[in-house]
């Protein structure tokens, strides 16, 4: 959000202004004045887990708006929440695949059937299971075991084999990895360490660790092979944003990136990072594996999602109660909308890279909502309210 200055009406107009929930400039007259967003050209689906509630609600959106078609339990527990975080769906769309953050010894991931929601497998794995990502092939997910509760020690990503809902792997990577994603053909995996401030790159093939990328400002620096490991110590808690979870905005002086989210571009070549104290997104050149760019973004920046032509990146900002949608070439951010709740989360983008689909956790006992934007007339032309908490979101392609 930009605050606006001084009075009068000079100043009201040369302010960005909100108009149908979108960000634009006061010379920007089409902007200024919105044509009706038209009906969406054809039906699109959604699946968007709640994670103070343990439910999992389908949304549809067609011409008749956006609504929720079916909710579903998932978990065990009946008197404490499993914490449903990430959701991801299969290449073929038969299943899909939800992570529960929350149980002892782990948490979990979860299988199920999407013709009827019903769970056909479960495997038990780190401590806070949470972005969740099915590789290309279908044959492997992978789970980052995120350890918010746990001691500031290394952590790992898990591999599941699909089929019988096996943990294959379990790569120790970095403190807190969070916001992981495959390149396209599903050669890389990458995940975002929060407490590391580093980019790890995972070989899929060797289940190993292939290099890792420091990325504080000034620091920045890329290496091959595993990071060191942490040890937890009692100091180590300290200062951090342990609960808040990209919440906690940076003190005086600090300069440190605390990255969420990693993004590879669909021809492989750069990744993009979220920044979420820094409140930048950061370009990573992969063949180079250097930091090429750093784009001052949204307040909290969090989750990233990129159209399938690579022309669009969209950017959820979780302490600005905002999205914020990216020419990725030139780096221009052409919009900043407002969502409807505070404490933006997730974002997926449909296969015709027309709509994003963002999740707002919303705060308190508020219900949460998902916000459907047009990537077109960059505004929200939907809202539809969910279970308390959402998170992750995944669009149906």
């Amino acid at each position: 959000m930009t605050r606006r200055r001084g009075g009068g009406l000079a100043a009201a107009f040369a302010a960005l202004v909100l108009v149908g929930g979108c960000r634009a400039s006061a010379g920007d007259a089409d902007a200024l004045a919105p044509d009706p967003p038209s009906a969406p050209p054809r039906s699109y689906a959604a699946i968007v887990v709640s994670e103070s509630v343990d439910e999992i609600a389908r949304i549809v959106f067609d011409s008749a708006g956006a609504r929720v078609v079916k909710v579903a339990p998932v978990g065990m527990s009946l008197i404490d929440p499993d914490g449903p975080h990430g959701v991801a769906l299969s290449p073929d769309g038969q299943h899909y695949f939800v992570s529960t953050a929350h149980g002892l010894p782990g948490g979990s991931l979860w299988k199920f059937r999407s013709a009827d929601d019903v769970p056909v497998g479960r495997a038990t794995l780190g401590q806070f299971p949470a972005t969740v990502q099915v590789s290309p092939d279908g044959y492997f997910a992978w789970v980052v075991n995120f350890n918010l509760h746990g001691e500031m020690e290394t952590s790992s990503v898990s591999v599941v084999e699909t089929s019988a809902m096996l943990e294959v792997a379990r790569i120790p990577t970095c403190t807190m990895p969070h916001g992981s994603r495959l390149n396209a053909t599903g050669t890389r995996h990458y995940s975002a360490c929060m407490m590391d401030e580093m980019l790890v790159e995972i070989d899929t093939r060797g289940f190993s660790v292939a290099r890792h990328l420091f990325l504080t400002q000034g620091k920045e620096r890329g290496m091959a092979g595993a990071p060191p490991r942490r040890v937890a110590s009692g100091a180590d808690h300290g200062g951090h944003d342990m609960g808040g979870h990209g919440m906690e905005p940076p003190a005086p002086g600090d300069v440190s990136c605390s990255p969420t989210w990693a993004q590879p571009s669909p021809d492989g070549a750069k990744v993009w990072i979220a920044c979420n104290k820094s409140s930048e997104l950061v370009e990573v050149d992969v063949a180079e594996w250097r930091v090429t760019r750093r784009i001052p973004a949204g307040n909290g920046i969090y989750n990233l999602a990129v159209t399938s032509d690579g022309r669009l990146l969209v950017a959820t900002n979780k302490r600005d109660q905002s999205v914020s949608v990216w020419d990725a070439a030139t780096g221009r951010e052409m919009a900043r909308i407002r969502t409807s709740r505070r404490v933006v989360h997730g974002v997926a983008i449909t296969a015709d890279d027309r709509y994003a689909f963002v999740s707002n956790e919303g705060v308190g006992s508020e219900k949460a909502t998902v916000d459907i934007i047009d990537l077109e007339a960059l505004r929200v032309v939907a809202t539809v309210e969910v279970g308390q908490q959402a998170g992750g979101i995944e669009v149906q392609k």
